[in-house]
């Protein structure tokens, strides 16, 4: 069997290598090829990357625009790949910029499946590219359980496979007890602080995080800041948190252990304050109960405001139908607005601990693992098809 699979980031470098890993042991007696773009886990499984991952790894639409050119170039190789290799199927990962325009051009000119894992998120804003997407894709693996009825309404197939955050490894009492005994930090109020894994959001974020804690470090000189920083984002975390109270520990993403401080750091935190993400579906893992914020610049906030369908864009709340975490985007991203949410949440941190709970249920925690999912679902849209 050929499989040619796509992904572009990190975390569709994560849900391929479990896909791959998950094929493999449901044909244990087949022979499985695996080639295409991936990053150093999807490598570890054995695919063999025509390019390197980073290549295709830009986000944002000024990103993409100042990258268009040698994108496009990407897109075309990509797709002459697929046509060459004749794969029994293609799985493209996230990434719909590039993996939508790879599978468009293969389908115009084979009749290979096409599946894609993460379904677009046609709920919050843009429905009609559920529609434009069912031209060229045949399968989606959606990693949120309402997610199925907008791309079969399109025309697709789609399988809710779960969510990788619930086979997340996650720290025990212990090793949140050793992390602050390490670090100092004895029994005083912990707030974690993650302003964004990528510089655009570090950069728009940091200053209006730093305002934020300026008025709870004030109101609450006993608090405690961790930041646990991306690896790639570390140096300019060090220059935003220069200028914030409360001497915050930065914890290094690109350090020798950085997962498993960073679990530590989530188990023994009290509360958090993070930019909009699916961080907060790993806080929601750990049990740690947050606030979210996040703006961007104008031209962006512009369009989506305008677009958007939802009344939230938190994770924790669409997937536990709640609305119990509090939420700052765009407009709404006041630092005092921000701040008097931190003081409230740390008077009452177990307000989200039920829907956490939920949320986790309803992703598919205690379930079989998403990467044995997603492959029994591809395998049974093949042997249908």
């Amino acid at each position: 069997m050929r499989v040619f699979v796509i992904a572009g980031e990190p975390s569709g470098d994560k849900l391929g290598a479990a896909l791959m890993a998950g094929l493999r042991s449901l044909l244990p007696d087949t022979e499985v090829e695996f080639i295409g773009i991936g990053g150093p886990r999807m490598t570890e499984e054995g695919l063999s990357s025509i390019f390197p991952m980073d290549d295709i790894s830009v986000m944002g639409l000024t990103e993409i625009l100042k990258q268009y050119p040698a994108l496009k170039r990407r897109v075309t190789e990509a797709a002459e790949a697929v046509i060459a290799a004749r794969p029994d199927v293609l799985i493209t990962i996230d990434l719909p910029e590039f993996c939508l325009r790879v599978a468009k051009i293969v389908k115009a000119r084979s009749n290979i499946r096409t599946v894609h894992y993460v379904a677009p998120t046609v709920w919050a804003w843009r429905p009609g590219r559920a529609a434009k997407m069912a031209r060229h894709i045949d399968q989606v693996l959606a990693l949120l359980p309402f997610e199925p009825p907008y791309m079969e309404a399109a025309g697709m197939r789609c399988d809710f496979v779960g969510h990788p955050v619930v086979t997340d490894p996650q720290a025990s009492a212990a090793e949140a007890l050793a992390f602050r005994s390490r670090h100092g930090l004895a029994d005083a109020p912990l707030l974690l602080v993650l302003p964004g894994s990528r510089r655009s959001e570090v950069t728009r974020m940091g200053p209006i995080f730093g305002e934020v804690l300026r008025e709870v470090c004030a109101r609450r000189p006993d608090m405690r800041l961790v930041v646990p920083a991306a690896g790639p984002v570390v140096p300019l975390v060090q220059q935003a948190v220069a200028d914030w109270p409360g001497a915050p520990l930065v914890l290094d993403g690109a350090a020798e252990g950085a997962q498993a401080e960073k679990r530590a750091a989530f188990r023994a935190g009290d509360l958090a304050l993070a930019a909009s993400g699916t961080v907060s579906l790993e806080l929601a893992a750990a049990g740690t109960p947050m606030v979210i914020a996040y703006d961007m610049n104008w031209l962006s906030r512009t369009l989506i405001m305008h677009l958007l369908r939802v009344d939230t864009v938190t994770l924790v709340n669409l997937v536990s139908d709640t609305r119990v975490v509090p939420e700052y985007v765009a407009k709404a991203c006041v630092p005092a607005d921000i701040a008097a949410a931190v003081l409230r949440l740390a008077e009452a941190p177990e307000s989200q601990k039920a829907a956490m709970a939920l949320v986790m249920e309803r992703l598919g925690q205690g379930q079989e693992p998403p990467g044995i999912r997603a492959a029994r679902a591809v395998l049974d849209g093949l042997a249908r098809s």
